[in-house]
């Protein structure tokens, strides 16, 4: 009778750990993301072979709508690996002079408890992630890399002068706008949360932004032309439609993350603009549904890595300056020694060629 008490128990304990493992590998699986592709070592071109199934399994991150998809364009999960960090740097250089500066902390989750508050940070991170995608796959496909596109088929401009040729090979942007909102969206899309809770409020929120990174991509690109001609007299011009810098993507995101729109939802649970006295944001624009953390200290709950030994501006009144960036805390100053390119002389033709001067420079540290 002891025996069988004591099996019992036993198993009691059992059935519990084996519930309790489960949901904290539900927990691990939520916390991932397919950002991860940015720093997965899978992703080198001779390991996207066709057919390769267990490629999509070892993936970390991904949902099982973008594993279907994974599995379908092999080919395509390098790129959206490339757009994913191309995003990320775009992101930690906008950021860099801020408390939250996009820091990455592992490689799954990739940015960490940061990105579970619906913040305007985290409305950013979205819309620049997802418009590293667009980017990447639109000019992959003008490459020649991906099975399923060419170069883009965008309509002649209106306004294009007739005797200006409309052609070249440019940037499919349909293509990879396309396939970015199929992709990156396919993990929020395939949630299902209650009307009206939290949960459902952060998917509305997350694809938003994604369509907003989309559409700043899309906003940006231009047209561009080459001249023909003899001894370039440019009588004749070939254009096609090309993709703006990365850089001013990133810039202008940065200024719609500066204006980010505060939403909740309304009882019919859509989002709706908290303040109603400002312009109700479009599209095209960055919302959030929660305060920002003041990322002043180190805080496992908020995932946020506090600003202690960050490098801060002595004399900047700015977010870069010691006093905001610190927190109030106060700055070590150290003496640093520096190495940079001086005398630099033009050589012709066509090089410049610069010497290496050390220098010693002040630097100040928040406490």
């Amino acid at each position: 009778l002891l025996f069988l008490n004591i099996f019992v128990l036993d198993s009691r304990h059992c059935v519990f750990a084996l519930t309790l493992l489960t949901l904290l590998m539900q927990v691990v699986v939520e916390a991932n993301s397919w950002w991860s592709l940015a720093m997965n070592p899978l992703l080198i071109p001779e390991a996207y072979i066709i057919g390769a199934q267990p490629l999509c399994s070892q993936l970390v991150g991904l949902s099982q709508g973008q594993k279907k998809l994974c599995q379908l364009y092999q080919d395509h999960m390098q790129y959206i690996g490339e757009g994913a960090k191309t995003g990320i740097r775009e992101c930690q250089y906008q950021f860099r002079h801020r408390r939250w500066n996009c820091s990455t902390v592992d490689n799954s989750s990739v940015f960490g408890r940061v990105m579970q508050i619906g913040s305007r940070e985290t409305a950013f991170t979205y819309a620049i992630s997802a418009a590293g995608v667009v980017n990447a796959v639109s000019r992959a496909c003008r490459e020649g890399e991906l099975s399923s596109c060419g170069c883009s088929r965008a309509a002649r401009p209106k306004d294009l002068p007739r005797d200006w040729l409309w052609g070249g090979c440019g940037d499919n942007l349909n293509y990879g706008y396309r396939f970015s909102k199929e992709f990156v969206d396919a993990r929020e899309r395939e949630k299902s949360y209650p009307k009206g809770s939290y949960e459902s409020s952060r998917v509305l929120m997350n694809i938003h932004n994604n369509e907003a990174g989309r559409r700043t991509v899309s906003d940006l690109a231009h047209v561009s032309c080459k001249c023909h001609g003899v001894s370039g007299s440019c009588s004749l011009k070939t254009c096609w439609l090309q993709l703006a810098d990365f850089r001013k993507v990133g810039d202008a995101l940065k200024e719609k993350y500066d204006s980010a729109a505060a939403m909740k939802l309304n009882t019919r649970g859509k989002l709706v603009q908290m303040h109603s006295k400002f312009n109700a944001p479009t599209s095209h624009d960055l919302v959030y549904i929660e305060s920002s953390p003041d990322y002043c200290l180190k805080n496992q709950s908020t995932g946020s890595l506090g600003t202690v030994g960050r490098l801060c501006n002595k004399t900047s009144e700015g977010m870069d300056g010691c006093e905001l960036m610190c927190c109030g805390r106060g700055y070590d100053q150290y003496k640093a020694q520096i190495v940079e390119r001086c005398h630099c002389k033009f050589h012709w033709c066509c090089y410049v060629k610069c010497k290496r001067c050390t220098k010693i420079v002040d630097q100040f540290v928040c406490k």
